[in-house]
């Protein structure tokens, strides 16, 4: 078979090659430093528990995942990413429909980056890296131009400053309890009182408790969870109005001046600043 045009969007493949796989197992032990995949996940779609051998770089051009690990829960709106260490399982849910851009890394090319999940600003230099890196040839050639690109994502990512686009999760399983029921719905009106009963524990040993596992009063925490909830529903094109009422503010007043206060904008100015980066 000749080798197909390198014309934007369409996927660069070696004489003779395989079709490009959609299973992120059959990139771990590829004979390259950085292995770029490319795929459409419907909305609703839920990814189970599972883990990678590669360092993982999880970027949706559109749509909203949500990623949780152990330790902590992620949202991932459009014009950033999640960095994910290799051996760190977790689970990623997609808000909408998503198409995603995703890199496996072999953490010895680098092994500078991060050995801790979080969430990375994309730059628009390395968001046209990513959208190359998923065309090239499986085993590109390291030592040309593809090689060269593929070296310059891996400087991107060491240099991409991170978002606080998570919280964090607790080790104990009576506060896991609390907090999956909490991060399955945010609105939940249950008083501290009620939530320490659902842990089994009186109130002031669950406030001790949730501050030690989370460095968060649980007050906070919660605040944090629908702020987050927000922010992928606001990404993937609902009402301010219907999202800050859904969330559990009293009013779109109240949850304008929180979400400004967190995230250094209004809602619809920091939706349509992160939208601006989505088309491809």
């Amino acid at each position: 078979m000749e080798q197909q045009s390198s014309r934007p969007g369409q996927i660069r493949k070696a004489p003779g090659a395989p079709e490009r796989s959609t299973r992120g197992i059959d990139y771990q032990d590829v004979p390259r430093p950085v292995a770029g995949l490319a795929d459409e996940y419907p909305g609703g779609f839920v990814d189970p528990r599972h883990s990678h051998k590669r360092a993982q770089f999880l970027y949706a051009i559109t749509g909203v995942t949500q990623v949780t690990t152990d330790h902590s829960s992620f949202v991932v709106p459009p014009q950033r990413a999640v960095w994910i260490p290799g051996g760190v399982a977790h689970e990623v849910h997609c808000r909408g429909h998503v198409s995603v851009r995703t890199l496996y890394i072999d953490p010895r090319a680098r092994p500078d980056l991060s050995d801790t999940c979080r969430v990375l600003e994309v730059s628009d230099l390395l968001r046209e890296l990513i959208l190359e890196a998923t065309r090239m040839p499986v085993e590109y050639d390291v030592n040309g131009r593809d090689g060269r690109v593929m070296a310059l994502i891996l400087d991107e990512i060491a240099a991409a400053p991170s978002v606080p686009l998570h919280v964090a999760m607790p080790q104990d399983p009576r506060l896991t309890r609390v907090c999956r029921a909490i991060l399955a719905d945010p609105a939940h009106a249950d008083t501290l009182d009620d939530w320490a009963r659902v842990a089994g524990v009186g109130r002031r040993t669950f406030t001790r408790m949730f501050r030690r596992e989370t460095r968060m009063s649980f007050a906070a925490w919660r605040q944090h969870v629908r702020l987050m909830e927000a922010l992928s529903r606001l990404a993937t094109g609902e009402a301010v109005t219907a999202v800050a009422l859904d969330v559990g503010y009293n009013s779109p007043s109240a949850f304008t001046a929180m979400f400004r206060k967190a995230f250094g904008a209004a809602p619809t100015r920091y939706i349509k600043e992160s939208a601006s980066h989505t088309a491809e």
